[in-house]
């Protein structure tokens, strides 16, 4: 059968979809780079799922997410709107915050729950805990929740077992706060989580909900945002030790085994076929890390910068029968997650500026985006810098660089730190089909339509932008730290509880 007919006969099943509602598998990698895969390039990176994952989906080449951080990416990724508008900046959350992600922003959970889903997230929230839990995930739509509810170096790590049998954890991450917690719904049921197991009991616990939703025959919406590769890196006694790659390779290995225990229980629940798997990054590699921070390939620096290392991420999308395997090179963003699988659902769009478009055409047509843009914040935007680059079609035009903590190390010096925030008048060009790795400033009169095509499409969409309170401005509340035996003393020393799951 023709690569056409199939593509017509996948048409035909996706115009059922409101008969047999799809189930969706977000899965949600932390601090990936666009290099660190086998299917993207690594040479030795071990990673078996999601290189089949790849081999037998769609690969994006050009995918996008909304800011170089984790909170507010995550923020933009549930939503379909720039972090801007919902507040999530500057910079991420923490164990004290007393904002987070605001309840009148619509998650994809809840756009999915108003068609019937049943919702489940395993992993890093990082968008709020808040007075009472107000801003946890069993808040924004989904009906079952296991994880840590911010990132796992937010707490002292200095003493934590990362490595079998007792290797403890590559620094001391943050200090003078509670050590990180497991939350189960809304009870801590560890504290501090053990490293060594919660991969396993993460993917118990997604594997657990597929099958509990499959013999309910409910449609069903799992949400798995890793805390892998993010330092510092973990692995239990089944990865430790196991990857070509050490530490990071590890953390990578044991996040792909989650992966391809989500694939067999779909599999052998007899639901794969009727499953879009999509799996992408929150944002760019921690270069300052060295080995231990991950790879951006051939993209210039990484975490924490609006160059493309940054904010370009691997992208795969997996569902059997429907997405023909293929690459595509269609300009596609994180934006564009909850709009997609909305029309897939049959569900309602909320009434709100979106920023996403879905993406039905690219995924079961290999056709062009509906996206013509991309616009790159920093992590801390303001509405008197605005964006800093914008990508129109395959060019990308620089306002503003800057280097980064985050990417501190690489001997491209534009990286560091000390590359301090430099306006460009006119701004920086480069083709990115022809230079992915911004080394070539394209100038000269040719470029000037270019660049005003770009003014143009970056002053439409600055007048569409309204900055939302900044979540993050509100301050922290020391109380506010999740504990699990909260009248203890003293704090945060005394948070500590150890309950079977």
């Amino acid at each position: 059968m023709g690569s056409k007919m199939i593509a017509f006969f996948a048409l035909i099943a996706v115009a059922c979809v409101r008969a047999s509602p799809p189930n969706f598998v977000l899965i949600f990698a932390d601090d990936l780079g666009y290099g660190d895969l086998g299917c993207f390039g690594h040479p030795s990176s071990l990673t078996p799922n999601l290189d089949r994952l790849a081999a037998n989906g769609l690969r994006f080449t050009d995918f996008y997410v909304t800011s170089p951080v984790c909170s507010p990416s995550r923020a933009a990724l549930l939503t379909g709107r720039y972090q801007t508008r919902s507040g999530i900046y500057p910079g991420v959350l923490y164990p004290s915050s007393k904002g987070g992600l605001p309840l009148k922003e619509t998650t994809i959970a809840e756009v999915l729950k108003s068609k019937g889903y049943s919702t489940a997230m395993v992993g890093k929230w990082h968008l709020g805990v808040g007075p009472n839990g107000i801003y946890l995930p069993t808040r924004q739509g989904f009906d079952n929740y296991l994880g840590i509810p911010y990132s796992h170096d937010q707490g002292p790590c200095q003493n934590l077992t990362c490595f079998p049998p007792d290797v403890k954890c590559f620094g001391r991450c943050d200090q003078g706060v509670v050590t990180v917690p497991l939350m189960l719904g809304e009870t801590i049921k560890q504290q501090p989580a053990d490293f060594l197991k919660i991969e396993k009991a993460y993917g118990d616990f997604a594997s657990q909900f597929i099958r509990v939703a499959a013999q309910n025959e409910r449609p069903f919406f799992l949400y798995y945002p890793s805390h892998h590769t993010h330092y510092p890196q973990y692995a239990g006694e089944e990865y430790a030790g196991k990857s070509l790659r050490g530490p990071f390779g590890d953390a990578l290995m044991e996040f792909d085994g989650t992966i391809g225990k989500i694939l067999q229980t779909l599999l052998e629940t007899d639901v794969i076929n009727n499953t879009l798997v999509f799996f992408t990054g929150d944002n760019g590699p921690e270069l300052m890390r060295r080995s231990r921070g991950g790879n951006s390939g051939l993209l210039k620096c990484g975490k924490g910068t609006t160059y493309e290392g940054g904010m370009r991420e691997p992208a795969v999308a997996y569902w059997p029968g429907f997405i023909q395997p293929g690459v595509t090179h269609a300009m596609s963003s994180s934006l564009d997650i909850l709009p997609t699988f909305a029309k897939l659902a049959g569900a309602s769009l909320p009434e709100v500026q979106l920023d996403g478009v879905e993406m039905t055409n690219i995924l079961f047509n290999l056709g062009p985006s509906k996206r013509e843009t991309m616009f790159y914040y920093p992590t801390d935007p303001s509405e008197k810098y605005s964006v800093f680059a914008v990508r129109w079609g395959k060019y990308k035009a620089h306002y503003y660089t800057r280097g980064a903590t985050h990417s501190e190390t690489t001997p491209d010096q534009d990286c560091s730190l000390f590359a301090f925030q430099k306006y460009h008048d006119p701004p920086l060009l480069f083709d990115l089909e022809a230079d992915p790795s911004e080394n070539y400033n394209l100038t000269g009169p040719d470029w000037d339509p270019v660049r005003k095509q770009i003014k143009v499409l970056k002053e439409q969409f600055e007048a569409t932008m309204v900055f939302g309170e900044s979540e993050i401005g509100k301050g922290k509340d020391p109380t506010l730290q999740p504990c699990c035996t909260p009248d203890c003393s003293p704090k945060p020393d005394c948070c500590r509880c150890n309950s079977e799951l």
